[in-house]
């Protein structure tokens, strides 16, 4: 006993698992105990117990097992958990309990297995006991058999699949065993007594004695529908509910309970599939082509056999349709066309819903057979087109049946009718939505006036039928002008169809929809494998109302509900619609008279033709007054205006009196019932004064109210035609700029987009540039409706035409069309309620669409073209491919009738060919955009074959297919696709391309959709299968879409999927589901986001076609106006939403969350980064496509630094969400700079997964973002790391290679872009990678590219070698592509134009055909020069500037590619950084060119040539007077821009020549007025490029011997003077930014010092032209800008060892000028940045450093400055350091409080005079003797303006009285200059006192050099000292100059000229006359006064203001050097 005693103690669980049995029974009870007692479901007891059960039903001993199934019932019965062990304890009840021959454990185990259905595990009992029927032993099949027949009995066949017991039954009936066979008998009638019929087919084959038994059972079965008795745990409550009616006696649910428990099991699916093609006669289609009717009868006869079997397995029966079609078609014996068309219906039957692809084809032949009489062909027609209809849906066809309705032949007529009446009878009002019904309607309504009775009576009867099926609220609308009778006998035939509608509906909803959502009762709970089957029908009874009206059950997972407010907007849309258009019959003039003199007074009628103006203007009021007063049922409108309009009418001359009339037009309009007869009557008269100035206004609003009374449509149009047909350009442009604005006003819908389309196309060409721009300006409004599909019309347009038309378009993208706010009131067609909305937005998105003229191209798809596709030689198949895609090209938008095409690009898809493979794809993607959404019917047929192509071994292959994919989809949605068998098929196909490429597709398609159709479930087991295929990505896929496969289908019918797989696969798939169910996107969210969100709150962009990607949706109404969903055209992947829109929830709170910065700045985040992937702790950036874990990863690094809302947006499966998050970030770029720059390497990661999105709008907004973001990095002066470029860069070059145009665009130029922020010569090896690619565009771009970086930047870009770089460049001259050999042949050519001939060196050996093809080349680009580049620009428009030197920043011009942020960010030049971005952007490679000047030649190659005939000869100055401009100029403001561009680009040519050119055209436009404003915004451009050339100069052309030096010089003085007319004028100047200074100022007094240029003979010359340009840009340019410019210049010149103290010195000296200048500037500065600029001056040069300096300017310009700066603003200036990030440590802050300090305590005591000593000594005490103080005042005097002559005649009498004074210590402190002014001031007063004649003209260093520089008495005041720091004014120097004129016998009369602005002049003061101007008017006066004879030494440029001064270096000169000088003036001007 010991043992027993001790198995008692041992617990519970123990005890069952003991081996004793009797401690096992012992366990068991006292677990049965236990298990009773807890009353908990959920209670932890419980989950002890959860591996033991399948224990307790498998115990060996007999006894013992009887208590353990006991204790196993009450545990699946109780326990939450027990679901659990469905699999294992089913199983172990089936092998070990079935077997026992004790019966109660039979019972038992039936009873567990029962009880685990009713715990929701159906499926897997079901499974185990489907298993246990494959089992050997007779007594557990029973079991099995019988538990299964209990199941269904107690269950239902909801509940209990019956598909797999029936397909199992013939193998019961076999079986040997008699109980087996008995039991098969007994469920067979289980199953009989739910599905009835349906059961005998798959039976017809058993032993004919059981089936006879069977009948006999069957027919003994009650009739009415079984219901269930036992119900699952989610249907208690229901059961309960049932219950209580049957105890209250009433079955009251019973009928409303039929509906869901008809058949659901359709035969069909029962039936096995059998496969007839291989089966077809071998010689088949040779017979039918017989010439006897015979054979071709044997072989209809074989086929009719054959489709005969109910289920034909599903492949390609285009050649047998086509063949039968042919019959059908053209046959001339009938008894074929009958029997083709019985095969057809056969095969139609037999393949439901895969005929659907055909049904295309075959429907417009049967149809027009119908005029065939015979009945029997009448009626194999009718049953065949019946047949047909069900494999398809009436949207598909219903183009095809229209078209047939308009033929003349009656009987066909007829037949349509009734085709469409039997149509109609299988639709519901979901499925028969009012876009579709309302064009069947149009064309029926034509033949209820039919003369035949029968066509009427046909068509009578169809509309009654579409009355019954949708209501009279949708179908009313349509029939408004049907007469009365008419209407009643459509009611009468509509009460009629009732029957045949309910019957038919049920059956036939039953057989083909397989989901309409209206006419669905959502089952309640577990739907069992309802939803694979056909979907139950409610019963007849409801479907007898409009079916709209009853939404069975709750809505399940988010289908809109179907019963959305059908009340009252119904009643609100019939008004919408009633109101009829007001028609009148034109009147007499007398029988107006009469109308009008009974409403207006009498005067008003005689004063109307009066002569005097007063007396019309009078009459006009009062008739303004009586409308006004009148009724609108009372007015005459028709007679007033025939009152106005009567003489003088539209004549009238005085403008008041007219603009009352038109007020008047107006009000008629508005207020009374305005007809189409009246408003012709006026509108001619508008029209015609729309472009007047005084009366244009009220024009347009007499015509916004003619619009609105009668249609803006209508109005427009004939509007539109008569502004046309006048000449008046006026008139035109404002009648298009009011059609711009009524468009806005009144919506798109009913234009006619045709009519506009040609007359826009005249504005286009119209001389007159209004005309255009009003024309492009309408063209973008009418963008926002149409989107891109507009600007197909126009692609035949000028280059330049066409480049305004993408600007207009470009701004208008992102923006949404506006809310209708006219029109509404009384012709809205639906109300603004949501009732209607459901079907609204496919109104919408087809309106536009429709809207399109689409050519028919049928007739030119001709045999001929589709043999020579399927052609053997790949040449011509190539041949055809090209017409079809010339063919819709030229027809931009097509008919959906293409013929035989669709089966010849078919075979083409899996052409051996890969090319050919391709171009069919793009084919397809081209055909997609022509069609639209016609396309749909081409799904099946054209689609699926595509997605084949996604298993291609080829990766551009599947690319090119995944792209055609989406393209289609965006026109047809997704419905198409997922309906039917054919997605799962392709799913089912075992290729891991093919399946990664789907899934990943599906994955980003599904969670758009609001709703699928139930085929989805087809594809699940395929998806199960391919989350155990062997491959890595497609299990990825796989996984990627399950989330969203659940999203639709449920985790209930995912999970009850997993029951067909194996038990291991099975766990492993269920583990993902649970796990897939977690990250399950919400469903019923997608509606509500996709609905517009009522209150606030950003509607996703998801119900916008492709054609209109609308960026920003946040401006959404309060309600959804229905014109405004129509405008913004609905997607179509809506459209699979069938019913109304789901009351969407207002998301406040997101929108709160959304205010903070999104991206926030991590110290060290980046750098933290770049460390863990070097230390390999994260994945390197690196792969081919992006796999899950880098997402992840680069979320997880994501999720510290970006706002975790915009991640969520980030990171959606939804693009719309991408281009969400991207128009976020584009908004927050300038306002988080830093946040930006601190994210860049995620940024970028980021977007280059964008890169692989197939989404072409996400693509493009991605592409703007990017090059805005580059422009922000090269203005910051960021430099990429390597680890942000290796990760971005690859993958920006793969998109290099895109099909699309504008992408590729894009992309050139944000790759131009980076060279700004990433050495050129490190991007090279990336590009050089890029043309390894297989894709050729992509190879062809990269090699362009890199062309292009070579010229840019000479030969030191090309890494690893140049050598190595250019072998491989050569490689590619090979290349089977031809753009890819152009390319390489055009990079070759360019090196060779920058490297000479060692180019042969470099390449190395070439075969002789790719050297021959160089050479020739290279020959060609030598001898026409221009004629490569052309083509280039023809080719590439984004080239045009490439080819200037200066190409990275103007490699595309600015109203190319940039952005308007852009360009707001290049004009506003105040802005510190503005300008920094040109600075860096020429240290990057420029200065290797300059120490490369041996090699590298900037030469560039010539430029388009524009009309440059007119404009004169290169001059050395220009003439003064304001001559023409050239035409080419005219152009100019049709594309300013880009022209200006391509001028600027000129400019810095290497070319001498081209390069004076382009200066002499922008001279022009500078020098006029009005046109010099165009130069605005091109500035910073213009000045680079002149620098550029200044630099060439420098370095290259002056130190080439062989060219003319003349040549230069005359460039020199084009340049100059250029840049001083730009410096005069002042809103231009002050565009220019710092950076761009600086490096201008660099040039200019590197030029100055230019010891080469003094050596020329008119050197002189160009130097004091350039000191006048110097103090031109110093006064003029924006202040700020300049001072900075200069303090960096001399920082740097002070840090470079080359630089020459010279160059130092002339910079200070323009500083010293700058100083001078600040008590008229120091307004307009901007402090904060000049102190900013002084502190880094003074952090690079400390005090002690600038000590150490050889010249002590340095620190002496920087105090006096600072001084300066101190005294003007006094403690104010310590409030300006805000830009100085640690003041504390800044040595500048110490130093300006201590000056600050030091003017406090010196207040008052130190002289004004000391304070502006400045410079010189500052603490310096003047207080030495009185003739010190006397000498002190003389040289004020002088340092003075007013007081130069008297100070200078006093310091002559002062040195006269005392000889030996000494003056030189007031004179060595000032500058060398103003010595010698001094000196020579005073030998001109001793030589005018002693009577001499003339003065010396200078021959050394120019004078004006020092006066800009130093600007002369600028620097005398500076250091002596000048109170009221003025300056020495023009009128001094004028005085002078008369007085020199007159000694030198000139007349001074001759020069009337207003003063000239002299160059120490105060910059407020206004440029008289540029420079040029000047010196050329000098030298004509001196010319003249040579040809009188009257000699004169005076140098020409001593007239210039600031040549007075000059040196005493030589004595008098030479006359004949003068006269030499002057004529060699005149040559270099001719």
């Amino acid at each position: 006993m010991g043992d027993d005693s001790e198995w008692l103690k041992l617990p519970v669980d123990q005890k069952c698992e003991h081996k004793l049995w009797k401690a096992r029974l012992n366990g068991y009870e006292e677990a049965l105990k236990i298990f009773q007692k807890i009353r908990d479901e959920k209670s932890p007891e419980w989950s002890k117990f959860l591996g033991l059960i399948k224990k307790f039903v498998t115990d060996s001993n007999a006894v013992v097992q009887l208590k353990g199934l006991e204790a196993a019932l009450v545990y699946v019965e109780n326990a939450h958990v027990a679901g659990k062990t469905t699999g294992e304890v089913v199983s172990g009840v089936v092998s070990k309990v079935f077997n026992q021959p004790k019966a109660r454990a039979k019972e038992l185990g039936i009873e567990i297995c029962l009880m685990y259905i009713e715990i929701e595990k159906g499926e897997a009992v079901q499974e185990e006991l489907l298993k246990g029927l494959d089992n050997k032993n007779p007594k557990i099949i029973v079991a099995c058999t019988e538990t299964l027949r209990k199941a269904l009995s107690e269950f239902g066949s909801k509940i209990i699949l019956l598909k797999p017991i029936i397909k199992v039954l013939p193998k019961l009936f076999e079986s040997r065993d008699k109980a087996v066979r008995d039991e098969a008998k007994l469920i067979a009638v289980e199953i009989y007594r739910w599905i009835r019929d349906a059961l005998r087919p798959p039976l017809q084959n058993i032993n004919s004695l059981q089936l006879k038994e069977l009948e006999e059972e069957w027919v003994k079965l009650p009739t009415g529908a079984p219901k269930p008795t036992r119900f699952l745990r989610s249907q208690q409550e229901l059961e309960a509910k049932l219950e209580q009616q049957q105890s209250a006696g009433g079955d009251a649910e019973g009928g409303g309970d039929d509906g869901d428990e008809v058949p659901q099991i359709d035969a069909y699916e029962l039936l096995e599939a059998v496969e007839i093609l291989s089966k077809l006669p071998k010689d088949f289609y040779d017979k039918i082509e017989a010439k006897k009717w015979q054979e071709r009868k044997e072989a209809l006869e074989a086929v009719e056999v054959l489709v005969k079997n109910p289920k034909l397995e599903a492949g390609d029966y285009a050649d047998l349709v086509k063949a039968l079609k042919k019959v059908v078609g053209k046959d001339t014996n009938v008894m074929l066309v009958a029997l083709a068309a019985k095969c057809l219906t056969g095969l139609a039957v037999g393949l439901r819903k895969k005929f659907g692809q055909y049904a295309g084809h075959v429907v417009p032949t049967i149809l027009e057979k119908f005029k065939e009489k015979k009945p029997q062909v009448v009626q194999a027609l009718q049953e065949a087109i019946d047949a047909i209809f069900l494999t398809t849906t009436l949207q598909n066809i219903s183009e095809d049946v229209l078209a047939v309705m308009d033929n003349k032949n009656p009987t066909i007529k007829q037949q349509t009718s009734l085709f469409i009446a039997r149509s109609f009878r299988h639709c519901t009002a979901a499925t028969l939505p009012k876009s579709l019904l309302k064009p069947f309607c149009a064309a029926l309504l034509k033949h209820i006036s039919d003369s035949a009775s029968e066509v009427r009576d046909a068509a009578f009867e169809a509309l009654g039928t579409a009355l019954k099926v949708v209501g009279e609220k949708a179908v009313n609308p349509f029939l408004v002008d049907v007469d009365k009778l008419k209407l009643d006998k459509i009611k009468e035939c509509s009460e009629k169809v009732e029957l045949a509608h309910g019957k038919k509906a049920g059956l036939t909803a039953e057989k083909k929809e397989l989901k309409p959502v209206p006419g669905r009762t959502a089952s309640s709970g577990a739907a069992g494998d309802k939803d694979t089957k056909d979907v139950s029908v409610p019963k007849p009874g409801p479907l007898k109302k409009a079916p709209a009206t009853k939404a069975g059950g709750p809505p399940k997972k988010g289908k809109p509900s179907a019963s959305g407010g059908s009340g009252s907007t119904g009643t609100k849309n019939k008004k919408g619609l009633e109101i009829k258009e007001i028609v009148e019959p034109e009147l007499s003039i007398e029988v107006c008279e009469e109308k009008a003199s009974a409403v207006l007074p009498a005067t008003c009628i005689q004063l109307l033709d009066s002569g005097n103006w007063k007396e019309r203007l009078a009459c006009m009021e009062e008739f303004q007054k009586a409308v006004e007063l009148m009724d609108r049922t009372e007015m005459p409108c028709q007679a007033l205006v025939r009152m106005l309009a009567k003489k003088p009418g539209w004549k009238e001359t005085n403008f008041q009196v007219m603009q009352m009339k038109l007020h008047i037009v107006a009000l008629i309009a508005q207020k009374g019932n305005f007809s189409k007869t009246s408003a012709q009557i006026v509108l001619d008269g508008l029209v015609d004064k729309i472009g007047d100035v005084k009366c244009g206004n009220n024009a347009k609003e007499a015509m916004t109210a003619i619009a609105e009374a009668c249609m803006l449509p209508w109005t427009a149009e004939q509007v539109m035609s008569m502004a046309f047909s006048q000449k008046n350009p006026k008139n035109q442009s404002e009648t298009l700029n009011w059609l711009s604005n009524a468009i806005k006003e009144f919506g798109f819908s009913g234009l006619n987009v045709k009519a506009f389309i040609s007359n826009v196309k005249t504005a286009l060409a119209a001389t007159n540039p209004a005309v255009r721009t009003s024309a492009i300006t309408l063209l973008g409004v009418m963008y926002l409706y149409v989107g891109p599909s507009l600007r197909m019309f126009f692609e035949d347009e000028k280059p330049a035409l066409l480049s305004q038309i993408d600007a207009e378009f470009e701004k208008m993208q992102g923006q949404s069309p506006p809310a209708p706010t006219r029109g509404i009131s009384k012709h809205s067609t639906s109300g603004t309620e949501e009732g209607e909305d459901g079907d609204e937005p496919d109104d919408g998105g087809n309106d536009v669409v429709d809207l399109l003229p689409r050519t028919e191209i049928s007739d030119k798809i001709t045999s001929e073209l589709i043999s020579k596709i399927g052609d053997k030689n790949w040449k011509i198949r190539k041949e055809g491919l090209d017409e079809v895609a010339g063919i819709i090209n030229e027809a931009k938008f097509i008919q959906p009738n293409i013929g035989e095409l669709p089966t010849a690009l078919k075979g083409r898809l899996n052409d051996s060919n890969k090319i050919l493979v391709q171009q069919t794809l793009t084919i397809l993607q081209q055909l997609a955009v022509a069609m639209g959404p016609n396309i749909k019917q081409h799904v099946k047929n054209l689609g699926i074959p595509v997605i084949t192509v996604l298993g291609d071994s080829k990766n551009n292959v599947r690319a090119a297919a995944l792209a055609t994919v989406n393209a289609w989809a965006e026109q047809t949605g997704m419905k198409e696709w997922l309906e039917g068998e054919d997605l799962s098929e392709e799913l089912k196909k075992e290729n891991p391309f093919l399946r990664q490429e789907l899934l990943g597709w599906l994955a980003e398609k599904l969670p758009t959709l609001r709703s699928t159709p139930t085929d989805l479930i087809l594809c699940v087991p395929h998806l199960y299968s391919c989350l155990e295929d062997r491959n890595g990505d497609v299990r990825k896929k796989a996984q990627d879409a399950l989330p969203f496969f659940m999203m639709h289908l449920g985790y209930e019918k995912m999970a009850k999927a997993t029951g067909k797989l194996k038990p291991t696969s099975k766990d492993q798939v269920l583990a993902m589901l649970e796990k897939a169910k977690a990250n399950m996107p919400a469903k019923p969210a997608a509606p509500a986001k996709a609905t517009s969100k009522p209150m606030g709150g950003s509607a996703p962009a998801k119900f916008q076609p492709a054609s209109a990607p609308v960026e920003d949706s946040s401006t959404v109404e309060p309600k959804p106006d229905p014109k405004k969903a129509k405008a913004l055209g609905v997607s179509s992947k809506a459209k699979s939403a069938q019913g109304k829109k789901v009351p969407s929830k207002t998301s406040l709170k997101e929108d709160e969350d959304k205010s903070g910065p999104i991206f926030i700045v991590v110290p060290n985040g980046k750098e933290q980064r770049m460390k863990d992937e070097k230390g390999l702790k994260v994945l390197k950036w690196n792969f081919t496509t992006p796999r899950d874990e880098y997402i992840e990863q680069l979320k997880t690094q994501m999720s510290s630094c970006v706002a975790k809302w915009l991640q969520d947006e980030m990171f959606h499966s939804d693009f719309q969400h991408h281009n969400k998050a991207l128009a976020v970030m584009v908004d927050h770029l300038e306002i988080e700079k830093e946040g930006v720059i601190g994210c860049l390497d995620l940024i970028l990661k980021w977007l280059t997964l964008r890169f692989f999105d197939t989404n072409t709008s996400v693509l493009m907004k991605a592409l703007e973002y990017l090059k805005l973001l580059f422009t922000l990095l090269s203005e910051e002066e960021y430099h990429l790391t390597e680890n942000e470029a290796s990760s971005f860069i690859p993958y920006l070059i793969l998109k290099v290679g895109e099909p699309k145009d504008v992408i590729r665009k894009d992309v050139r130029a944000i790759l131009n872009r980076m060279c700004l922020v990433y050495p050129a010569s490190k991007m090279f090896p990336f590009i050089m990678e890029g043309t390894k690619s297989k894709n050729s565009k992509q190879r062809a771009e990269c090699l362009e590219e890199l062309g292009c970086l070579v010229e840019s930047y000479g030969m030191n870009v090309c890494q690893p070698t140049a050598g190595k770089a250019l072998k491989e460049i050569a490689i590619h001259i090979g290349d089977r592509d031809n753009a890819v050999r152009n390319a390489a042949l055009n990079t070759i050519v360019t090196v060779y134009n920058v490297y000479g001939d060692q180019v042969f060196k470099l390449i190395g050996t070439l075969s002789e055909k790719d050297m021959s093809m160089l050479e020739e080349r290279i020959k060609r680009s030598a001898k026409r020069p221009s004629a490569a580049p052309v083509k280039q620009v023809e080719e590439k428009p984004q080239r045009t500037q490439s080819i200037s030197s200066n190409a990275n920043m103007l490699r595309k011009g600015p109203a190319e590619d940039m952005s308007s942020k852009l360009n707001q960010a290049r004009s506003m030049s105040g802005h510190p950084e503005a300008a920094q971005m040109v600075r860096r952007e020429f240290q990057l490679d420029l200065d290797e060119i300059e120490n490369d000047n041996g090699t590298v030649r900037c030469e560039m190659p010539e430029l388009v040539q524009h009309k440059l005939d007119d404009i004169f000869e290169p001059v050395l100055i220009p003439e003064p007077k304001i001559r023409a401009v050239s035409p080419h100029f005219d152009d100019m403001h049709s594309n300013t821009a880009s022209t200006i561009n391509f001028i600027i680009s000129q400019v810095a040519s290497g070319d001498i020549n081209t390069s004076i050119q382009a200066l002499t055209q922008i001279d022009e436009v500078l020098r006029q007025e009005d046109k010099a404003e165009a130069m605005s915004g091109h500035i910073d451009q213009f000045l680079i490029a002149t620098f550029m050339q200044l630099r060439l100069i420098y370095n290259t052309h002056m130190a080439d011997e062989k060219l003319e030096k003349d040549e230069i010089i005359k460039l020199y003085s084009c340049i100059i003077g250029n840049m001083i007319s730009l410096f005069q004028i002042e809103s231009l100047a002050r565009e220019a930014s710092t950076g761009v200074l600086k490096d201008l100022m660099h040039g200019l007094i590197t030029l100055m010092l230019d010891s080469r240029i003094e050596d020329l003979e008119e050197g002189q010359q160009v130097i004091r032209s350039v000191n006048l340009l110097v103090v031109k840009v110093l006064e003029k340019s924006d202040q700020t800008n300049i001072l900075s410019a200069l303090l960096v210049l001399l920082q740097d010149s002070l840090l470079a060892t080359a630089s020459s103290p010279k160059f130092s010195e002339l910079v200070m000296k323009c500083l010293w000028r700058m100083v001078r200048l600040l008590p008229d500037t120091i307004n307009s500065i901007n402090l904060d940045r000049i102190l900013l600029d002084i502190h880094i001056f003074m952090k690079v040069f400390p005090k002690e450093k600038l000590k150490q300096c050889k010249s002590e300017f340095p620190i002496r310009t920087l105090k006096t400055l600072l001084h300066t700066l101190c005294k003007l603003k006094g403690p104010k200036i310590l409030d300006h350091l805000t830009m100085i990030d640690n003041k504390s440590e800044s040595e500048l802050e110490a130093h300006l409080c201590r000056m600050m300090k030091h003017s406090m305590d010196q207040a008052g005591s130190k002289s004004d005079k000391e304070t502006e000593k400045g410079a010189s000594r500052i603490d310096e005490k003047s207080s030495k003797a009185k003739v010190n103080d006397f000498l002190a005042e003389i040289f004020k005097k002088i340092g003075s303006k007013e007081n130069t002559k008297e100070g200078l005649a006093e310091l002559y009498e002062y040195k006269k009285k005392y000889s030996d004074a000494d003056i030189e210590p007031f004179l060595k402190n000032s500058s060398q200059f103003f010595q010698s002014y001094v000196e020579r001031g005073l030998r001109v007063i001793e030589m005018e006192r002693e009577g001499k004649g003339r003065i010396p003209t200078s021959t050394g260093i120019s004078p004006q050099m020092e006066v800009t520089c130093a600007p002369a008495p600028t620097s005398a005041v500076s250091s002596i000292g000048n109170t009221n720091g003025e300056e020495v004014g023009p009128s001094v120097y004028l005085e002078r100059l008369k007085i020199l004129r007159q000694r030198c016998g000139l007349d001074n009369t001759k020069d009337d000229r207003p003063p000239l602005t002299s160059l120490l002049s105060k910059p407020a003061v206004p440029a008289v006359a540029s420079s040029t101007d000047m010196l050329h008017s000098k030298l004509s006066q001196l010319r003249e006064s040579r040809e009188q004879h009257q000699h004169s030494d005076l140098d020409p440029h001593q007239t210039h203001p600031s040549g007075t001064a000059t040196t005493a270096s030589s004595s008098t000169a030479n006359i004949d050097d003068l006269k030499k000088r002057l004529e060699r003036i005149k040559s270099s001007r001719k």
